[in-house]
């Protein structure tokens, strides 16, 4: 009992004799020059995000304000004699809520429609060997330097000509590939390691299980960038919409929000709190996507 306890001591004073040393070691206390540094860092941070909100801080207050009482008041910063029933009036009055429901159909059909054919061609140019490959790459992202200006009346004459004027085909007919996304996700597919690859092959995998179960997963973020970037862009559309709708039926959110813009003073707040209103699922998905975005748009730029 004597020994047991002898030895039970002998530990319990190793224990303790160790536990000093095994503590971790306090960070050293920050120097004036440090909180300085700190300290102005924030207030840079405090500025910039100034800079960046005012623009919505005044979108909202000019959406709320009366617009003759505001303008009477000289235009100032705060709230003058609110119309809370704006927005309300801006979705039903105005029509934006019809407007919006065909953005939203318009923008998920172009959005499905470019990821699938995106992420197909851009599989293809990553791990496909085939005739005149860099020479197809080369002409498919050539038509990245074209603006929608130089094939409008080529494709409105076509879009004319099919009977598809007025029609959900013909709002999204001309959008359903992009070589801003056979590029991107490219890109991420070049990421994935060839061993991978072979790997697949040996495991029985073909073109299409190794795309969906091994590259696709990889490239995730990047795919993730192009989602929100192809949604963006659908729904932000101003000049097709234009030229290839007469009915005021067709009109997508963007040229619904041009019809609010009138002359009328008393009714220009109307026109902000619809673009408040058509501005919201662009936020949302934004706040949903950050990550991935973040995630797609530094991939690679770190090594190691």
């Amino acid at each position: 009992m004597a020994t047991e306890t002898a030895g039970l001591q002998v530990d319990t004073d190793a224990v303790l004799s160790v536990e000093p040393s095994a503590a971790p070691s306090k960070r050293p206390a920050p120097t004036p020059r440090h909180r300085l540094a700190k300290v102005g860092w924030y207030l840079t941070l405090t500025a910039l995000a100034v800079v960046v909100l005012f623009p919505i801080y005044m979108l909202v207050l000019r959406a709320l304000s009366s617009p003759l009482a505001y303008l009477r008041e000289g235009q100032p910063l705060y709230l003058v004699s609110p119309e809370w029933d704006v927005f309300a009036r801006a979705w039903t009055d105005a029509g934006l809520a019809r407007a919006m429901a065909l953005s939203t159909a318009v923008t998920l059909l172009i959005v499905a429609a470019q990821l699938v054919t995106s992420v197909l061609a851009a599989y293809a140019f990553a791990f496909l060997e085939f005739p005149f490959k860099r020479l197809a790459f080369v002409l498919v992202i050539g038509t990245l330097l074209l603006p929608i200006e130089v094939t409008l009346v080529a494709n409105v004459r076509f879009i004319r000509e099919l009977g598809l004027i007025d029609s959900l085909p013909g709002l999204t007919l001309p959008f359903l590939a992009t070589a801003l996304g056979i590029f991107l996700i490219r890109q991420g597919f070049l990421g994935v390691p060839r061993e991978l690859r072979d790997a697949s092959t040996l495991d029985g995998y073909g073109h299409l299980a190794f795309m969906w179960k091994v590259a696709v997963p990889l490239a995730r973020p990047m795919i993730g960038s192009f989602l929100v970037i192809s949604f963006l862009s659908a729904w932000n559309q101003y000049v097709w919409p234009r030229f290839s709708t007469v009915s005021g039926d067709w009109q997508t959110v963007q040229i619904a929000l041009r019809t609010l813009t009138t002359d009328r003073p008393d009714q220009w707040n109307i026109a902000f709190a619809g673009a408040i209103v058509a501005a919201l699922p662009l936020l949302v998905l934004l706040i949903v996507f950050q990550r991935q975005m973040i995630r797609g748009l530094t991939a690679g730029a770190v090594k190691g």
